[in-house]
């Protein structure tokens, strides 16, 4: 029973793998043989040959050889181009300034310092003795002196008999000619005349009104002849008139000037029309 059983079980599998045998071997044969595609080549030649061909445009007889060569524009030379010759700088020499040494001084008794030579002017600044001062300018006949007190921040004028100069000389000083304080408080003096009796000039005006606490006076500046010079005279006066001596024989014409002196200083000056000499008969 069991080798029957055995031999079925063989026999089956041989017919079930004839019946594989033989369906593979059909399926083969019934698969349809594959179609062959037109050839491309010979269509797309065909489309191509139908289609008219593109005419060119014809091209000229004449072909230029080779480029034209610009022609350079002639350059203009200047002829005779002079060449400057030049010098060899020269250093100037410089020749030193001898430095002005002032003289020194010490101030002898106390002595008013004033803002210009002269008694007439206003007072600046107070000098007591021993002070030192340096001499930076004098007047014509050196009897007032431009100092430079140490005790002070500015300049101004004393008498040259109150000082002892201990190192240099009065008179290596120069000539020196300042300008007074300006002040616009008041105005100057107006209808100024003048007369002349002899050798006495008369001069008036009229009065600038001031405060008790500002008025300072008058002062006249005059350039007058005496003994054939002219000779520096500041006048100080506390009204109207003034007196100044004019004596005959100077080369230069006489003058002067008048203001108006108030304590800080003085107005714009006025010129004093100055009466000429006459001729005795």
């Amino acid at each position: 029973m069991t080798v029957q059983k055995l031999w079925f079980g063989l026999l089956a599998f041989g017919v079930l793998l004839a019946a594989i045998a033989a369906g593979w071997s059909v399926s083969a044969m019934a698969r349809p043989a594959p179609t062959a595609f037109p050839t491309i080549a010979r269509s797309l030649t065909a489309s191509l040959t139908a289609e008219p061909t593109a005419t060119t445009s014809p091209v000229p007889s004449w072909t230029p050889t080779s480029s034209p060569t610009p022609t350079a524009s002639p350059t203009f030379t200047p002829a005779g181009t002079t060449t400057p010759t030049v010098r060899p700088s020269r250093t100037p020499s410089i020749t030193p300034t001898p430095t002005y040494d002032p003289p020194d001084a010490r101030v002898l008794a106390q002595a008013n310092c004033r803002y210009g030579p002269g008694a007439a002017y206003l007072y600046e600044w107070g000098l007591y003795p021993t002070d030192r001062v340096e001499i930076h300018g004098r007047n014509d006949q050196g009897t007032w002196v431009y100092v430079d007190p140490w005790t002070y921040v500015d300049r101004c004028w004393v008498r040259a008999d109150l000082l002892d100069v201990f190192r240099g000389d009065l008179f290596e000083a120069p000539v020196y000619n300042g300008r007074l304080p300006f002040s616009v408080l008041y105005k100057p003096p107006t209808n100024v005349r003048a007369s002349r009796n002899g050798n006495e000039v008369q001069i008036v005006w009229n009065a600038v009104w001031m405060t008790e606490d500002d008025d300072r006076g008058y002062l006249v500046e005059a350039w007058v002849c005496q003994a054939g010079q002219l000779v520096f005279t500041p006048i100080h006066v506390s009204s109207p008139p003034a007196w100044v001596q004019d004596e005959p024989g100077c080369p230069q014409p006489s003058f002067a000037r008048l203001y108006t002196a108030e304590k800080h200083g003085y107005t714009q000056w006025v010129k004093v029309p100055w009466p000429e000499h006459t001729s005795a008969p």
